[in-house]
């Protein structure tokens, strides 16, 4: 999650066949221009938190409307607050909620002890929301926890995510600004991905980093494979929230890099002002 908001068709048949046959034979010149209006774009709920709880179908309707077509809940059951009247309603209902608005959800965050004490009741919520990323938002660790705790902490997410993954979904871990400081001159980040299972666990990428020198195409190209998604803000030379598109940030390259890190959802997270901004020039791209 943010610095600002928390510690942030092919179809079958003959039809589909010949389609492919006459795409096939379309110059490769066509597709060098693709933009990414074809790529969905999410936004992460954190950033609405107050007005979800009070207008769900409102906040989701008025975001469609600005360009998203993907969300990221967080747990109402771990996160309360601004959440919680969503506990409320039945996961499959809230689903419908999404989908009669136009809006998808792929993927929500839980806290560790939701995934460490609650595992299989959350595990059915997800699956009746109609997740395919259980993601964990944080350790919880103190903020001068020792290198060890988070190693360890690595490995219960590795036993969490072997039984995610036996439900056929797939957990994965959100970083914040912390996991980018070191501890024994050693980068956590860097620390953890050789502890956590790359079958078991994929990484969600949060872009405010660039805060602390480290861009995301680094590391997905440095990765491949490992990652699921990432959480897009963009951030001007004084560390300040602006627009995707307007700050420091190559999107073009961090785009690319993403393809072949394997990421598969974008969630924009940043003040709900810059949403609509934000959405337009990744569609433009």
């Amino acid at each position: 999650m943010t610095k600002l908001s928390r510690r942030n068709f092919i179809q079958k048949g003959t039809f589909a066949a010949g389609a492919t046959f006459a795409l096939s034979q379309l110059p490769k010149s066509l597709f060098a221009e693709a933009k990414l209006a074809s790529v969905p774009i999410g936004f992460q709920t954190w950033v609405v938190r107050d007005d979800i709880g009070k207008d769900f179908t409102g906040t989701l309707k008025k975001l469609s409307a600005e360009g998203y077509t993907l969300t990221e809940l967080c747990s109402p059951k771990g996160y309360g607050g601004g959440f919680e009247p969503l506990a409320k309603i039945k996961p499959a209902e809230l689903k419908k909620m999404m989908n009669d608005i136009g809006i998808s959800c792929p993927s929500c965050h839980f806290g560790m002890q939701e995934l460490n004490n609650d595992l299989g009741s959350r595990i059915e919520w997800a699956k009746e929301v109609g997740l395919e990323h259980m993601v964990c938002s944080s350790f919880g660790l103190k903020e001068n926890a020792p290198l060890k705790d988070y190693l360890d902490a690595c490995d219960k997410l590795n036993k969490a995510g072997e039984k995610i993954k036996s439900a056929g979904l797939q957990a994965g871990f959100h970083n914040h600004s912390v996991e980018f400081t070191t501890r024994d001159g050693k980068v956590i980040y860097d620390e953890m991905l050789k502890v956590l299972d790359p079958n078991l666990v994929k990484m969600q990428f949060q872009t405010e980093v660039i805060n602390l020198g480290f861009k995301a195409s680094t590391y997905f190209e440095k990765f491949p494979g490992r990652f699921i998604s990432s959480h897009l803000s963009d951030w001007s030379t004084s560390k300040e929230y602006v627009p995707v598109g307007k700050g420091v940030i190559d999107w073009k390259e961090f785009f690319a890099a993403a393809k072949t890190a394997g990421v598969k959802h974008y969630f924009v997270e940043m003040d709900p002002v810059t949403l609509k901004e934000s959405a337009e020039y990744i569609k433009q791209l």
